[in-house]
């Protein structure tokens, strides 16, 4: 089974006629994806690899049906194009723009809860569940159905972590790229509540990073409510106070939302952490045993 994304999946690429739309949208179709079209201003009325393009997200909805969007438009228009898809009865928006001003994702983040639609992102690579549906920018072939459910604030981590799960012969249910900004859609708490729901997933594994301290209330809130196996790992372990590593909400504030924090808070909830990524799906057999 699978969160989030299915073989009922039916997206629309906002931004579908730019390099990187376009270039997605074929991926995503190629993987099994059931995309449906896309939005250009201006372009409605045509068609790109025989998908067709709308002007508007109202149109392309009512036209296709769709229930889930992903966005590759320039950050400046990004929360606009997020508040669209929500406004047009979009119920999952994936937002991969990066560089997206916080406050216009604050505004954008408040719309999509007001219209009871779930974002994702921005900043991130998307989510796949295996051999059902990719929406988004992560490689698909390092994915293999399965039972782990993962969640990551990396998108680079993701796809390592996932090729030593592959490897070892773990599945995985979804994996979810959150992206690494300050403010994004769901967040490790959301989506630990949908895996421990799902019948199928039977461990968890959780990929943070310095800054914030969403990682701290993760443990808080697995620690109370759920009862599957959780591993984790924190990247930026060796990161200097005060120095943005990466994406902009990894950064160190004092002691506040360093790596050992992190990891205090976790393995003090009972969480094994690993101490880099190859070592999951060790700690991952040990938990079974």
């Amino acid at each position: 089974m699978s969160i989030l994304i299915n073989k009922e999946t039916r997206l629309l690429v906002q931004g579908i006629t730019g390099r990187d739309g376009h270039f997605h949208a074929v991926k995503m179709k190629e993987y099994g994806t059931n995309v449906v079209g896309g939005t250009s201003p201006g372009k409605g009325g045509t068609e790109i690899d025989g998908l067709p393009v709308f002007n508007t997200m109202y149109e392309a909805v009512k036209q296709t049906q769709a229930n889930t969007s992903i966005i590759f438009v320039p950050a400046s228009h990004a929360a606009d194009t997020i508040m669209e898809a929500a406004d047009a009865g979009i119920k999952l928006i994936i937002c991969i723009s990066e560089g997206v001003p916080t406050l216009d994702v604050i505004k954008a983040y408040r719309f999509t809860q007001l219209k009871g639609a779930k974002l994702i992102g921005p900043n991130c690579p998307g989510l796949i569940s295996p051999e059902e549906s990719l929406v988004g920018i992560l490689p698909g072939n390092v994915f293999k159905k399965g039972n782990i459910g993962v969640i990551s604030r990396s998108g680079t981590l993701t796809y390592e972590i996932v090729y030593h799960l592959t490897a070892n012969g773990m599945g995985q249910s979804t994996a979810i790229g959150m992206g690494g900004d300050p403010v994004v859609g769901l967040y490790f708490r959301e989506l630990l509540e949908m895996f421990q729901n799902d019948d199928e997933t039977e461990a968890i594994v959780m990929i943070g990073e310095i800054g914030g301290n969403a990682e701290e209330l993760a443990a808080e809130y697995i620690q109370k409510h759920i009862t599957k196996p959780v591993v984790a790992f924190i990247a930026g372990q060796s990161a200097p106070s005060g120095k943005q590593m990466g994406h902009a909400g990894a950064i160190i504030s004092g002691s506040s939302g360093s790596a050992q924090e992190k990891i205090t808070a976790l393995t003090t909830a009972g969480i094994q952490v690993a101490k880099e990524p190859a070592e999951i799906p060790i700690l991952l057999k040990n938990t079974a045993k």
